[in-house]
Parts: C-alpha cells; structure tokens; sequence
C-alpha cells in the first residue's frame, strides 16, 4: 500500500535526521506541554532558550502551580502572546489538584488555554494516542503531498487535514509519524524554494511528479485588515512606584496589567506619536503622557518600578516607560 509505505520512508528518514531538540530527551508530557506551548508561535531554535529558562525556574508541574503569576510573566518575557503564560499556570493549578495529568485529547481539551493542536501533541507525543496533530507545516507537506489546494482555515479544509493525518498516524507510532511530518515540513518542505529532491517521501508526492508549483500550496489564507488604534497610555511615578490597572476595554492585551489611559479606534494614523507596536490585526500608535494625579483613581495597581516587567512584561508597555524617562 502507498500510504503505509510512505508513512515507514518517512519514519525511518525521521529517526536519521531529526533535531536534537531538549524537549524530545523524553516523554515527561509536563516538558512536552510546555514546549508545544512556546511554539505555537516561535521557531524552534529560537524557543530552546526561553524553554531551558522556564524548564530551570519550573523543574515540574507543582513548581509552575505553586508559583506566583508574576513569576511565570517573567520567565516567560520575550515570548509575546502572555494569555498563554497566564493559562498554563491555571491549568498547572488544575493538574496538580486532580493528582495527574491528563492523557486523552477530551481531557486535555478543558485545560485552559489547550486547543485541538496541543491537546493532540501531547497525547500523541507523550502517550502515543493514535491522533494526528495538525499546524503549519502538517497542513504544507500534506497539501502538497496530495496537490490537495483546499481552503485549509475553513471547518471543511481543517476536517480533511485532520482526518488525513489521522490516517497517516495508524500506519506507525504516532509520536514518531506526527513529528516526522513537522520536521519534514521544517526541514525539506520549506514554504518557498522546499528541498524536493532530498525529501524521503518525494517518489508518491504529486506536487513533485506533476510539477505544480510549490510556493502555491497550501492555498493562501486572506489576510485579515489591520484595525487603527491610537493609545494614550499615562506614565504615573509616585515614591518609586509605577501605577497599572487591569485592561478590561482594549481589544489587545485584554485582562492584562497595562498602564492606564485610553484608547480609540480609528480609520487613519494620527499625524504625531511616539512609538508604534502590532498586536495580531492590531496597528497601535502610541501617544506618551506624564501625569501624576492619578493617586486618588480606583482601580489602580502601584508597582515598584523594578518590578513592573513581573506585572506587565510585554514590550509595548515597556516602551511606553522608557518614553517617558522610565526604566525597568
């Protein structure tokens, strides 16, 4: 059978060439977890210092749960996206007082912050449950593989993605099959200019043998317009100490400590700012302001200055300080 042999070419190339990566020196789902976290949206070599950093200040699951959460914000600074830091230290919380971790997808489905990606990465690579895991560069080999150039975001494309590899993954170990896609599609299966004639499964591949171009699969997804914001944030010192509140109006950073002030919607850039920054769809021009009578404002988190990037790590705030004559 094609599949089947393909899927043994494929494991075998992965078990010669597969990086040494700190995460893959064992099965501890914890470890495993943590990773597939960080590279939601980080390559790998530029996760393995920030993973090493994390791993050294939370050895295990009850060190991540009985921390603070201003120290998992700041072990986890650099890494953007703080929801996610945020999140695995609720569900570490959970773990630890259910007494194990979960090893089925529908279980680890109801952590918070897993999606469908993650929960199949663990239960696949730590308790090889026979799942497919579906990302980037799963979606790329596959579309390619197949000269399959469906529309991949929406529920029909994902459904066929995930229903074929799923497949792929009864044909081996699905630890080995889902990580050989992934680094097969890292590797060889590049989104432009991929290595065809070094790829192990090249000789079934119909985007090779019907020479279709490459750079065309997947089919793009359309671009979503960047929304226009002007934020006014108020830098606020009073006796060493920094005020914050909780962002419960902007669309980015929503829940997060931020300084205060305000923001507004807009259909053009203003013509002055100080700095900008993107957030996902978020274009945001920053506007710099001192004020300092904000003492008496309800709501209000005073942080000593060293340790705001605790409370508030991510760089747009960080910014926003130095701005104004601040450093942390």
């Amino acid at each position: 059978m094609i599949l089947k042999a393909t899927v043994g070419h494929l494991t075998h190339w992965y078990r010669d060439n597969k990086r040494d990566l700190p995460w893959r020196e064992g099965k501890n789902p914890y470890q495993i977890w943590i990773s597939e976290t960080m590279l939601q949206q980080t390559t790998s070599r530029a996760v393995i210092p920030f993973y090493q950093r994390f791993l050294k200040s939370f050895p295990t699951i009850q060190d991540l749960a009985q921390a603070s959460e201003g120290q998992v914000l700041e072990n986890w600074a650099g890494l953007g996206y703080y929801s996610r830091a945020r999140n695995l230290h609720k569900a570490a919380q959970i773990i630890t007082e259910q007494g194990h971790f979960p090893k089925d997808v529908k279980e680890l489905l109801e952590l918070p912050g897993v999606g469908p990606y993650t929960a199949r990465a663990i239960a696949s690579i730590a308790f090889e449950k026979p799942v497919g895991v579906v990302d980037g560069n799963t979606i790329r080999v596959l579309s390619r593989f197949y000269g399959w150039n469906g529309e991949w975001w929406k529920t029909s494309g994902r459904q066929w993605v995930q229903e074929t590899m799923d497949e792929w993954v009864s044909w081996g170990k699905s630890s080995e099959v889902n990580q050989a896609v992934m680094e097969l599609g890292a590797s060889h299966c590049s989104p432009s200019n991929p290595s065809c004639l070094l790829c192990p499964i090249k000789k079934n591949c119909q985007a090779k043998n019907k020479n279709l171009n490459k750079d065309s699969y997947p089919k793009k997804k359309p671009k979503r317009s960047f929304e226009i914001w002007i934020w006014q944030p108020e830098v606020c010192q009073h006796q060493g100490q920094i005020a914050l509140m909780k962002n419960a109006t902007l669309p980015f950073l929503k829940g997060q400590w931020i300084l205060p002030g305000t923001g507004t919607l807009k259909k053009q850039k203003p013509k002055s700012y100080d700095y900008t920054h993107s957030i996902t769809h978020h274009k945001i021009y920053v506007q710099v302001k001192k004020n300092q009578n904000l003492r008496a404002q309800k709501g209000l988190k005073w942080v000593p200055i060293k340790e705001v990037p605790r409370w508030c790590p991510v760089s747009l705030v960080q910014k926003a300080l130095r701005q104004g004559g601040l450093s942390c």
